[in-house]
């Protein structure tokens, strides 16, 4: 897993972004309509997002829409579940019981 999903998600208004497109695509400035935010500074956390494989951009006209890349996202929170599964040893107890 790239350390680019991690620093794209790390960002509250990036993961807004995700939530938003959650349930539909939407256009850039659909999206800009929900953010007190320059749309260049927007433009930034699209780029990283789209960098990081989470969103999709497609051209249409004079609009950009975005959508989930449901793949990269699927991919990662399987990670994310691997990594905090309640059924691996806790390392502090281990430590503890060792004592």
């Amino acid at each position: 897993m790239d350390n680019l999903v991690f620093k794209a998600l790390s960002d509250p208004n990036r993961r807004q972004i995700l939530k938003l497109l959650g349930d539909a695509p939407l256009s850039a400035s659909e999206i800009s309509r929900e953010f007190d935010l320059a749309l260049s500074t927007l433009s930034g956390h699209f780029k990283l997002l789209k960098e990081a494989g989470l969103i999709r951009e497609e051209k249409k006209g004079n609009h950009i829409f975005y959508s989930l890349n449901t793949s990269v996202l699927e991919e990662t929170l399987n990670l994310m579940m691997e990594i905090f599964k309640k059924d691996k040893p806790n390392i502090r107890n281990i430590k503890q019981e060792g004592s």
